[in-house]
């Protein structure tokens, strides 16, 4: 089988991936191609309809479908070429990557391979909760594939474990779906999660968050019943003696990501032992000369922004390489500039940006903490009238599901009733484009529902 060559060729569509494509094709690299395994690019970001992507890299406040959107949009206009549901099944050292394609077979030969392969999510197993093994146990990003995705409910009483950004998130989704839920109980002493994000998902819906506390045992036959929360110690172990049940009928999961590597490893790339992260230089080169790694492949970070940015880094990089000029140095790393840990009673946590700043207002309506003029009026406005923007989905009659989002912040209070009403509205006669207003004014509060995704891409 003859090999077709490409000067860059990007394992991976998400938001790495595409930004990737692109800094290679502006550096200079002139065929370049992304191969994503999923019928569409922008990798995770297609099923995160909350809002929050987009505030470093483009200033503005988007969802996840609008951001894998703009990312996708620029990988073309750079002159990527972008092949879908395409599985890379073999990586070598000399960087001949073999791929299973709608069309067949693909071997290609590169002069450069980028890895953003992202990251998977750890599971039951790897946690080794006890009990039985029945239906209604979800990792967060699966309960969120099927319900933004698919449409399907994952269940009613939910449990949740682990406070990381995603199983916050699914809180404030199921919530707003009419699920009950429960708890969200974290085994160690804070969140994980953004400070915004507590306080958004949990707080806003009086959501308890159970810190210092673990799933120690599962009920259930078939459909799960019922779990056991214990207290955990301060070095996470479960306290004999404390645990009490929680009856239940769904368990999702929010305990950590892995970078998924299993292609790299193939190749011969150095991993860390402890996070299976891809060790890369100064220049996101791997170990393997040729091979680059950027974003959620070489170390889970806390934002889409700073995985594009890194992206970028990498892709000029791979550039340069075939070109035999110097490589450059990544962006310093700000994964961890946000804020991270409880709201303070008192405090408002500003989330026009993901520092997070706590702003607190003096009782003549003067503020501290905040690091920009518009943490001061978010801070000014949450005290007087809390506005929150709604991201969720809207049916056609075909059959599809169209993410949607507020064209305006609603009242805070407006949210659940809002859901309310779209849930006893007929569906869409027909798909919407991307950008314009599915509905009209549905809830009489002044503003509409505007598509944020669309059809998936032909392959």
């Amino acid at each position: 089988m003859s090999l077709v060559t490409y000067d860059v060729i990007v394992i991976g569509g998400g938001p790495g991936g595409l930004a990737a494509a692109q800094g290679a094709r502006e550096a200079g690299a002139s065929s370049v191609l992304v191969l994503e395994r999923e019928d569409k690019t922008g990798g995770i970001l297609n099923q995160c309809l909350h809002d929050g992507f987009g505030l470093v890299h483009y200033r503005t406040p988007l969802t996840g479908p609008e951001y894998a959107h703009r990312a996708r949009q620029e990988a073309v206009d750079a002159g990527a070429a972008l092949v879908t549901g395409a599985m890379v099944t073999r990586l070598t050292p000399q960087r001949q990557v073999t791929a299973v394609t709608r069309r067949g077979l693909l071997s290609c030969q590169a002069g450069a391979v980028i890895l953003a392969t992202g990251c998977r999510e750890r599971t039951r197993g790897a946690i080794a909760i006890p009990g039985t093994r029945p239906a209604g146990i979800y990792t967060a990003g699966a309960a969120q594939n099927l319900m933004n995705t698919k449409n399907l409910m994952v269940g009613r009483r939910v449990a949740i474990l682990g406070s990381g950004d995603i199983g916050l998130i699914m809180a404030r989704r199921l919530t707003l779906e009419g699920a009950q839920v429960l708890c969200v109980a974290e085994q160690r002493p804070a969140p994980g999660g953004l400070e915004r994000n507590v306080s958004q998902c949990l707080y806003d819906f009086g959501i308890p968050l159970c810190l210092s506390c673990t799933v120690t045992k599962i009920f259930g036959p078939k459909r799960l019943e019922g779990v056991e929360l214990s207290r955990t110690d301060p070095q996470g172990r479960p306290i004999p003696g404390t645990g009490h049940r929680v009856d239940c009928d769904t368990l999702l999961l929010s305990v950590g990501l892995i970078p998924e590597n299993e292609i790299g490893a193939q190749a011969g790339i150095r991993l860390d032992r402890a996070t299976n992260g891809a060790v890369t230089d100064v220049f996101l080169q791997t170990s393997v000369p040729g091979i680059f790694a950027c974003g959620n492949s070489r170390r889970v970070m806390d934002l889409a922004d700073f995985v594009t940015v890194q992206g970028r880094a990498a892709g000029a990089n791979a550039a340069r390489f075939l070109q035999k000029k110097p490589l450059a140095p990544m962006p310093p790393e700000t994964a961890n500039a946000m804020a991270k840990g409880l709201p303070r009673p008192g405090v408002t946590t500003c989330i026009l940006c993901p520092k997070g700043c706590r702003v607190t207002l003096a009782p003549d309506g003067t503020a501290k903490g905040n690091g920009c003029p518009k943490g001061e009026e978010y801070a000014r406005q949450e005290a007087t009238d809390p506005r929150r923007v709604l991201t969720t989905t809207v049916k056609t009659a075909a059959g599809h599901l169209l993410p949607v989002r507020s064209s305006a912040p609603l009242p805070k209070g407006a949210l659940l009733p809002a859901m309310e009403t779209l849930r006893h509205l007929p569906p869409l006669p027909a798909p919407v484009p991307f950008g314009q207003a599915a509905l009209r004014d549905p809830f009489g509060l002044g503003c509409d529902l505007i598509v944020t995704g669309g059809e998936e891409e032909a392959g």
